[in-house]
């Protein structure tokens, strides 16, 4: 329970932390925005194509007869259009991510060097184009992942009782999960920590990945906030992976084994 108030409280702090760096957190929004604009037209294609894309792909069903042909076909529909709309929330992160890599970058160094002890924030020797082109990859590898669970939780999701209790509250943390290791990634990568070992290294502290990951999934759900709420998720996922990687930080709590810090004359 602790970890998953302490997971909670980073992301509290990481929207605090760009309450007062006000002009990082607009620019902050452009990515966003752009992704969602993005988005908003795919999900409204496959809304007005869908039914059509069905009924191309069932041409089995044209000879069935009274209203099985119609049901069959709405459901179908109705699947893929929330299976769509599963799918953006899995991936709004990583694609906004991609969209303002430079920004989230910079934003993502000065919150770490704000509460690094020296004031200064580890730097990537890696190219631009280098660093994109492993987030890009990182991304399709988590997506993956991340699409394996979403077809066993939606077989599990027609078992009775358990396929409407349980089976949404695993997909919540489920999703938690691969948000806050698609956030902690900005800062994990700039210290060179590859994608298997980030992914021990989370499962290591999985209440303090869910206390930070589950609420702001939920919160994802909700049309627009996503793009308000990433700047500063990017902000409280590096102090997170300070928290995970043991690192010292001033103005609160030592992370586990460091030394205690001094406060923060800013806070």
């Amino acid at each position: 329970m602790r970890d998953l108030g302490a997971g909670f409280g980073y992301l509290v702090k990481g929207h605090r932390w760009v309450v007062r760096h006000g002009r990082r957190y607009g620019y902050g929004l452009l990515p966003g925005l752009i992704t969602l604009v993005l988005y908003t037209v795919a999900l409204v294609v496959l809304a007005a194509w869908g039914g059509d894309a069905v009924t191309w792909a069932t041409p089995f069903a044209d000879d069935w007869a009274g209203p099985w042909q119609g049901l069959f076909r709405g459901l179908l529909t109705a699947v893929l259009f929330v299976l769509g709309l599963l799918l953006a929330v899995l991936t709004f992160t990583a694609v906004t991510l991609l969209v303002g890599q430079p920004f989230y970058e910079k934003l993502s160094e000065q919150a770490d060097a704000d509460v690094s002890p020296d004031g200064t924030a580890p730097q990537s020797d890696l190219p631009l184009w280098r660093d994109l082109w492993i987030s890009a990859r990182d991304s399709l590898r988590i997506l993956g992942r991340a699409g394996v669970w979403g077809v066993l939780l939606f077989a599990l999701s027609f078992l009775p009782f358990v396929g409407q209790t349980a089976v949404p509250v695993i997909g919540f943390f489920v999703t938690g999960f691969f948000l806050t290791e698609e956030l902690t990634a900005v800062a994990l990568q700039r210290r060179g920590v590859e994608l298997r070992p980030r992914l021990v290294l989370l499962r290591s502290r999985k209440a303090l990945v869910w206390g930070f990951g589950t609420p702001l999934g939920l919160a994802f759900l909700v049309p627009f906030v996503a793009v308000f709420l990433m700047p500063g998720a990017v902000a409280g996922a590096t102090l997170l992976a300070r928290d995970l990687l043991g690192e010292e930080s001033v103005g609160g709590e030592p992370a586990p084994g460091g030394r205690p810090g001094t406060e923060d004359a800013t806070a």
